[in-house]
């Protein structure tokens, strides 16, 4: 069965460095941006070049270095932000400018202080202003979650004419349900005249923890780019999760998509951007976190240790971690004790594992975790002679 692709836009170096205290300075940007390029992300969103001479800096060196992503540029509706990105991207092989405004009438009300009409101009000019200066224009409908239906296809439909290529859906404040965003993909791959002549896409946080179901949804729905970040890290809650929608487009086959990244460095990606940045990738984070693949309850350390599948849907390896981790608590049982005491060099008989796992249970009572060097510890405290092997 042929699959279509589904390109990752990662904005790890712009909207997740929007996160309070994960400044990164130039060299470490480039590092990371580096590391996105060997990953296979397609479009690798550099930052905000008129925020600040830093970005436009990173933003100038990141566009000389990275060798297959399309490199691209933030920036708002307005002609001085989308020249100071153009003059950004002068080194990038393949630029593209996102550009684009609100269009919620919360935004337009409150934010813009304007109406629809004058929305749709500012938006039309924009793309065409950004479109004088590269091929690849992006363009973003803000806070399209809670735009009405209707309005946006009606601006998509606008700024495909005027000549975009990309157009982004963002669920700004990650209200959407997964049926509600998918939907309205739906209605504007059917609504919106000329929508084969650009790319829907994904942009999603996390604010009710629905980013990566809303962005599945938005791809079966006939989305084919998913912005996202390492971790998941953005603004507030974060953005789309990049090792989740990888890994579940790869997972399910039925789904007939796929990217092009390589799932074996994801983990390793994982640990450079939250060095880099500061912030600790939480345990039971799915894919990368620690214990995504650790296993303490006695039932499940028994049904992994006889088949992996039993209990792992994804095989470590394909992210680029180890093996499984069993791990030894006081909820671990005696299959488990036998698996790691013979790793340590201990193969014990029925009658000895149960003298031994007696021990054990009260060991494992005072600590929260059994190390490896424990275990020898824990059979010198028995009275049972047990000679180690190798």
């Amino acid at each position: 069965m042929s699959k279509d692709k589904v390109q990752i836009f990662d904005t790890t170096l712009r909207d997740g460095e929007q996160v309070p205290g994960c400044k990164l300075d130039a060299e470490q940007k480039l590092e990371i941006a580096e590391r996105l390029d060997d990953l296979g992300v397609d479009i690798l969103e550099a930052g905000f070049p008129r925020s600040s001479p830093g970005d436009f800096n990173s933003v100038v060196e990141i566009s000389k270095l990275v060798k297959n992503a399309t490199v691209c540029g933030l920036t708002r509706a307005v002609e001085k932000d989308i020249e100071v990105a153009a003059e950004a991207l002068t080194h990038a092989k393949k630029p593209r400018i996102h550009t684009g405004i609100g269009t919620s009438d919360s935004h337009i009300k409150y934010k813009f202080n304007s109406n629809r009409d004058a929305i749709i101009e500012r938006a039309i000019a924009a793309v065409r202003y950004a479109k004088t200066f590269v091929e690849d224009v992006e363009f973003y409908a803000e806070d399209a979650g809670r735009t009405d239906n209707e309005f946006l296809a009606k601006v998509c439909e606008a700024v495909i004419k005027a000549g975009a290529t990309v157009l982004n859906i963002p669920d700004t404040t990650g209200y959407c349900l997964p049926e509600e965003y998918g939907a309205k993909m739906k209605y504007l791959k059917e609504n919106v005249t000329g929508v084969h002549k650009a790319v829907l896409s994904c942009h999603c946080h996390n604010d009710l923890g629905l980013a990566t179901a809303n962005s599945i949804a938005g791809v079966v729905n006939g989305a084919r780019q998913i912005e996202c970040t390492i971790n998941g890290i953005g603004e507030r809650a974060g953005n789309t999760s990049l090792e989740e929608v990888v890994m579940i487009m790869r997972q399910h086959p039925g789904l007939g998509l796929d990217t092009n990244i390589n799932s074996k460095l994801l983990y390793s990606t994982s640990q450079m951007v939250s060095q880099k940045m500061g912030v600790m990738v939480q345990s039971n984070k799915a894919i990368v976190g620690a214990n995504a693949f650790a296993h303490s309850s006695g039932i499940h350390q028994d049904g992994v240790i006889k088949n992996r599948e039993t209990y792992e849907i994804i095989d470590p390896a394909d992210v680029g971690v180890n093996e499984s981790s069993i791990v030894l608590t006081a909820r671990s049982g005696r299959a488990a004790l036998a698996y790691r005491a013979k790793i340590v060099g201990y193969e014990l008989t029925k009658l000895q594992l149960d003298t031994v796992y007696n021990e054990f249970l009260k060991f494992a009572d005072i600590k929260k975790e059994v190390l490896d060097t424990d275990i020898h510890d824990i059979i010198s405290a028995t009275d049972v002679a047990i000679e180690k092997i190798g």
